[in-house]
């Protein structure tokens, strides 16, 4: 350990929160900005500020009175294995580092009455399936990152995975998870052999079952993850894609364009107006419904977040959310799915909006908030509604 290299980067950390303005913008683009703006830091310098950032931010809202650099510590101590930081400001913590997740909530408990359960936002509001001791846990450690493999392709991506030594582990036939970090962009031959995407988001797909030749919507698109899911499981969808932001739909393009996902239609909609102005008396075998929400089962990956969110901005993402739902049930089939998807941990826009959909003539046939804090993956919600007759 170089401790005047070591108190130069603690500096710099502490400058670096001081410029940080919350809910400005995310993290990553924080700190892609900042080292522009700081190029006299080399690489092992923007990559121990990178660590620091995410892992202080793990912290959540806990120990809120403790000055910058002993936050730093705990949570350092929290989220690692070893620290220079835990090291050189609290060698007693050190001895300690190693121990299980639990002895060493228990050892911060006794030390700085620290209850892990104020770390996160709003933890009394959370769904009722989540058990909350694992699901706060699983925030100290980054989430894995998850691969879908492309239809035919799995053979080329295990093979050049196994060749140059990259450890994974298969999830079934076309999911694999790899350690988060991991480079593939530099390998050629994996272009177009798969689509990032997060477990529970693959898992979702099991409540499609859509057929071919069926008319599906994809109501709130985003960049179309959900979308390919749907196509590449169930070729002969005819699909239309919708957001409210011609931007994001443009991303969509691209990754439809790297698919070979040609036969498709784009509308740009504002799912809380009518939206048969622009869809008239169109309905739907299926439409997707993965709701604008709180990104709460995600925060493991945008850790910044948990001091950004009130119960404010809960009842904002419910109100938009039903909203959304009135609107977009008018263009679906009697007898035929809506897919409601969140990202979110939070009973209210999960369980509740299911109550509330039911209210508006859907009967639920089955619903899960898929686990994710179990296997290192974002948690999320998926139901699967079908339309009563009148």
């Amino acid at each position: 350990m170089n401790e005047k290299r070591l108190s130069q980067q603690l500096r710099s950390f502490e400058r670096l929160l001081d410029t940080y303005v919350k809910g400005k913008e995310p993290l990553s683009r924080f700190l892609t900005l900042f080292f522009k703006e700081n190029r006299q830091m080399g690489s092992n310098d923007r990559r121990t500020l990178s660590r620091w950032s995410y892992n202080y931010f793990r912290l959540g809202e806990g120990l809120p009175a403790l000055p910058v650099l002993e936050r730093l510590t705990i949570a350092e101590y929290l989220c690692c294995t070893e620290s220079d930081v835990v090291a050189l400001l609290d060698p007693a913590l050190s001895h300690t580092i190693t121990e299980t997740i639990d002895g060493k909530l228990l050892l911060l408990a006794n030390r700085f009455s620290f209850d892990v359960h104020e770390v996160f936002p709003l933890i009394a509001h959370v769904s009722a399936d989540l058990d909350t001791g694992l699901f706060l846990k699983s925030l100290f450690r980054q989430p894995k990152l998850f691969l879908r493999l492309r239809p035919g392709a799995e053979s080329i991506v295990l093979k050049c995975l196994e060749r140059n030594q990259i450890n994974y582990e298969r999830i079934g036939r076309s999911c694999l998870a790899l350690e988060n970090g991991t480079k593939l962009d530099q390998y050629e031959e994996l272009r177009g052999m798969y689509e990032v995407q997060d477990r529970s988001s693959q898992q979702t797909g099991d409540y499609f079952e859509a057929k071919a030749g069926e008319k599906w919507w994809d109501a709130c698109a985003a960049s179309g993850g959900k979308s390919l899911l749907l196509m590449q499981t169930y070729p002969g969808v005819n699909l239309l894609v919708s957001d409210v932001r011609s931007s994001i739909l443009r991303n969509l393009d691209e990754r439809f364009e790297k698919a070979a996902i040609k036969d498709y239609r784009r509308k740009i909609i504002d799912l809380t107006k009518d939206p048969s102005i622009i869809l008239g008396n169109d309905t739907f075998d299926g439409i997707i419904l993965d709701a604008p929400c709180s990104g709460s089962g995600t925060w493991g990956r945008t850790p910044e977040m948990m001091q950004q969110f009130s119960e404010g901005k809960l009842r904002y993402f419910v109100d938009l959310q039903r909203r959304i739902l009135q609107n977009v049930i008018r263009h679906l089939k009697v007898n035929k799915p809506l897919i409601y998807i969140t990202c979110s941990v939070y009973g209210a826009e999960n369980e509740e909006q299911v109550a509330f959909a039911e209210k508006l003539g859907l009967r639920l046939e089955r619903a899960t908030l898929l686990k994710g804090y179990e296997n290192r993956a974002d948690t999320m919600f998926v139901a699967r509604l079908i339309k009563n007759p009148l």
